[in-house]
């Protein structure tokens, strides 16, 4: 294939940036946008350019069979039914984290798919901030010696507002571990090359939305929390969040910590979010335990793909690699339906520490799913 068709299902904030995103990419070309919301569509419609044809059910877009891959990027809640019907296609999916709002929901999904020949990415773009790759790649190298522990902190601003304020219940996103943090789990996962056994979890609806009320209803998603993972080779991370830290010059930093060093990937917050709405530069350090130095490197990104989005670059180099497989047309996604399954399961049992004040054993459900 020269030219690669996508149909944007969801053209919300993510549809959006996914758009964008793809337009920075040769050969591509937005061959539909499908959304139920009028305003959405028309937004989402701008920016694809005058060839995109506009659906309003995912449905009526699958028959048309316009696509070579089809990108999901609908509200949490509707991703399991929407999945179900893009499964029985045979057309590539890129599916917007999380791959569903619980795990059994992914289990299901990963069933249906398993005599697919399509390819299925799951979207984890903070693998592909620059930073966190430099920081994967230093770690390959045995920069950090033997890893042992990790540790991800996420100081950021509240929940956007979204169409029908889906994001601000439980239901709709499968609770604040899941929607914002299964990137956070997969990170852990794919860093320390381990499957998550035990999870526990503490945190509050504490500061944001404490008085809002959407159809006599109050939001119920925590705001900040601690999470603590143990791993199957030994190995443990935890998890710092806190939505009400916008002040804060770095949005987030991950450290993985070895026997010879520590590495951190720090990433600033997005520009249009900064009171001087300057672009901030992100880096990575090595602090070496036996010469008791730091190293510092800035770790530059093209302007036009910081702009393209909020997630610091992130999901134009997912796009780039996703593209490569569409290409190619064969391989294997770099994130697939068990990344999916594995950051949900983790962000599930995290959701459930906090209300329970268990500790949540993973074991049971990761033999499930191996079997």
């Amino acid at each position: 294939m020269t030219n690669i068709r996508y149909g944007i299902i969801g053209s919300g904030m993510m549809g959006q940036e996914h758009i964008r995103n793809i337009a920075l990419l040769e050969g591509t070309q937005i061959a539909a946008i499908c959304d139920p919301d009028p305003g959405m569509r028309a937004q989402a419609a701008a920016l694809a350019g005058p060839g995109a044809r506009v659906f309003e059910s995912h449905r009526a877009l699958l028959e048309a069979d316009l696509c070579d891959a089809y990108v999901l990027a609908a509200p949490n809640d509707l991703h399991a039914s929407v999945m179900r019907d893009l499964l029985a296609t045979d057309t590539a999916i890129l599916c917007e984290k999380p791959l569903a709002t619980t795990a059994a929901d992914c289990r299901a999904l990963m069933a249906r798919a398993e005599e697919r020949a399509a390819p299925v990415w799951v979207a984890m773009e903070y693998r592909y901030m620059p930073p966190v790759a430099r920081l994967a790649e230093a770690l390959a190298q045995g920069r950090a010696g033997r890893p042992q522990m990790l540790s991800i902190r996420e100081h950021r601003f509240p929940f956007l507002e979204k169409v029908g304020h889906w994001n601000r219940f439980n239901a709709r996103t499968g609770g604040t571990m899941v929607e914002k943090c299964c990137h956070f789990f997969d990170l852990m996962r794919f860093l320390l090359k381990a499957d998550p056994i035990r999870v526990y979890a503490s945190g509050g609806a504490d500061v944001n939305h404490r008085g809002e009320i959407y159809e006599g209803r109050t939001p119920d998603i925590v705001d900040n929390a601690f999470v603590t993972v143990d791993f199957d080779n030994g190995t443990r991370a935890m998890l710092e969040l806190c939505m009400f830290a916008e002040g804060s010059y770095w949005q987030e930093v991950v450290s993985v910590t070895g026997d010879a060093a520590r590495l951190d990937a720090c990433v600033p917050g997005p520009a249009r979010f900064a009171p001087d709405k300057v672009e901030r530069v992100s880096e990575f350090v090595i602090s070496d335990r036996a010469r008791k130095t730091e190293t510092r490197e800035r770790i530059e990104v093209d302007h036009r793909i910081l702009g393209a989005g909020d997630h610091h670059g992130s999901t134009y180099y997912q796009h780039a690699r996703f593209l490569d497989l569409l290409r190619a047309g064969t391989g294997t996604p770099e994130v697939g339906l068990i990344d999916g399954y594995w950051s949900v399961l983790v962000g599930e049992a995290a959701e459930r520490s906090i209300r329970t004040h268990e500790v949540i054993d993973l074991r049971s459900a990761a033999a499930a799913s191996a079997a």
